[in-house]
């Protein structure tokens, strides 16, 4: 055997097994696979245990994880989902990425940093891992909820941004790297983007979609070509010119309007973890410990202006355009971080020669810090706006009017029989069957499209959060006989933001006397419950089951 080729293999296997271990430690602390990546980075870089020594092939696994992370973010750029893009998210997200730049490039002259450099670090500053807020929100349950959309959308806003700027970068690295060539050798470069962004329309147009229907016949086919088209591109990028990650950028561009979107992106999601491994183990080996311990003073001013200011300002935004103080700060609290496209970023920079090893060292020790504490923060949102609430009130409208139209203050003070929240068709079924019986009914939910539904059905409807007390109190319960929770919610065990819990401590805040229904989806819920307030829990699956044995039965007899 090679023995060459043998060392390699025993590195990365090592490599792989000291992840394995340092991701375990994270997520016994909660912690996502990014912080436990660049800690494996650190450790395995030539200032600690030194396990680093492949560094040509693992440089190579890094660029392809550059490479399939753009490609998975150009499959998100799909134009018609640009263009449907709420004002809110459209507004709050630009408002935060200027308000962070701008200040953030102020901050980074403050502390001495040049100027050049300091744009770089204050660009970085700017983009909040999708990765790892869709994770939390998704854990949370809160990814349907109204902060949970607009947090989706200016997400968007940002991975726009990133490609401009990525865009700018490659322009300013054909134009002004230190290698720079003549004027044609430029426009050379440029011509052949252009043609190659031609090629992507026409692909597009005419290739993509039949070539996928196609391929999707196997799904391992579809990712197998998905990771090659990705490569290929971005080898092509590489080849003239402009940079390797608009390659794979453009390859995820070209597949993004394609009906098989979804799938190849989930299908996708482990492989770039486990290359972005790489990456993350790459950039610690080119880090210096001594570097990094320079910049501890300037990463906690930055870490601190990422981890308070990026929320006040979107919690600012919100307020303005008629969102309440609740809404705004949850919302707010998912861009409390950096994203591993700052480190790429830098690394473009570095790459290009604009800036230096130091200036990745601190943005780094700026990504572990916020990404760290702001896990935490999403975590217990519910908690610390508790805690904060009360000096919220600056950045909240008299009248919050983008969460409660006329019509629906209106339903919020009427007199009814009962109120459900959550209006999926478990809530719906419920519903029907009361106001066949005569009931008078209120629905609930923070969906757009369940309450149009609940509407046609002739139901009134109001916009809200069964997760909210604040919503729970402005509602008249004084001749409401029993409120009803059909929230979904995941299995696994009763948290501060679970629905139920939330509701029962509202409604006890609100003074309610009447009965309170829950569902459940296991029975080991419902004695917690009970024991905290509730009347009756809902088993909709099991209630679902005795009713079909009931009918089997009966047809044997």
């Amino acid at each position: 055997m090679d023995t060459s080729f043998a060392s390699v293999f025993y590195e990365i296997a090592l490599l792989v097994l000291l992840a394995a271990g340092v991701g375990f430690v994270g997520l016994l602390l909660r912690q996502p696979l990014v912080v436990a990546f660049i800690a494996v980075g650190v450790l395995a870089g030539p200032d600690a245990l030194g396990l680093v020594s492949s560094t040509e092939f693992i440089e190579t696994l890094s660029q392809i994880s550059i490479a399939v992370l753009l490609f998975l973010v150009g499959l998100k750029l799909d134009v018609s989902l640009v263009r449907n893009l709420g004002k809110v998210a459209v507004a709050t997200g630009l408002g935060q990425v200027t308000f962070t730049a701008f200040f953030g490039f102020l901050i980074c002259l403050a502390l001495g940093i040049d100027w050049l450099t300091s744009v770089y670090i204050s660009i970085a500053l700017t983009f909040s891992s999708t990765i790892i807020i869709v994770k939390l929100l998704s854990d949370k349950q809160e990814i349907g909820a109204l902060h949970g959309k607009i947090a989706l959308g200016f997400l968007i806003v940002q991975d726009i941004f990133v490609v401009l700027c990525m865009v700018t970068l490659s322009a300013l690295g054909v134009g002004l790297g230190e290698e720079a060539g003549s004027v044609a050798e430029v426009a050379l470069v440029f011509l052949g983007g252009a043609a190659m962004v031609g090629f992507v329309i026409l692909f597009i147009r005419y290739v993509a979609e039949p070539l996928l229907n196609l391929v999707s016949r196997s799904s391992e086919l579809m990712v197998i070509f998905a990771v090659g088209w990705a490569a290929s591109l971005a080898a092509t990028g590489d080849a003239l010119g402009f940079g390797k990650e608009l390659g794979g950028l453009l390859a995820g561009v070209s597949l993004a309007s394609t009906q098989y979107r979804e799938a190849i992106s989930s299908r996708l999601t482990s492989l770039r973890d486990f290359l972005l491994l790489f990456f993350f183990i790459n950039l610690g080996a080119a880090l210096s410990l001594d570097t990094m311990g320079d910049q501890i003073g300037p990463a906690i001013v930055l870490s601190l202006f990422v981890l308070i200011g990026n929320p006040l300002i979107v919690l600012a935004i919100m307020g303005f355009m008629g969102y309440r103080k609740r809404t705004g700060f949850l919302a707010g609290l998912t861009v409390a971080q950096i994203s591993e496209f700052s480190l790429i970023f830098m690394a473009m920079g570095i790459t290009i020669g604009h800036i230096g090893d130091e200036a990745m060292g601190l943005v780094t020790l700026v990504g572990l810090v916020t990404i760290a504490l702001s896990v935490y923060m999403i975590t217990w949102s519910h908690k610390l706006y508790e805690v904060l609430e009360p000096w919220l009130g600056l950045f909240e409208r008299r009248n919050a009017h983008r969460e409660q139209t006329d019509t629906e203050q209106s339903h919020l003070s009427r007199n009814y029989d009962y109120v459900i929240f959550g209006l999926g068709r478990y809530g719906c079924r419920i519903g029907q069957r009361l106001r066949e019986k005569g009931y008078r009914l209120l629905g609930i939910d923070f969906d757009p499209e369940a309450l149009a539904h609940w509407r046609s059905m002739g139901m009134d409807a109001a916009f809200g959060d069964a997760t909210d007390p604040e919503f729970v109190a402005h509602i008249d319960l004084s001749h409401v006989r029993a409120v009803v929770s059909a929230v979904p919610r995941e299995r696994g065990s009763l948290t501060e933001a679970d629905p139920q819990l939330a509701l029962l401590h509202g409604l006890k805040s609100a003074n309610f006397k009447g009965k309170v229904f829950l569902s459940v989806q296991q029975m080991a819920e419902a004695d917690d419950l009970l024991n905290r307030g509730a009347s009756v829990i809902l088993k909709p699956f099991d209630d679902a089951a005795d009713y079909a044995v009931r009918q089997l039965v009966k047809e044997d007899e």
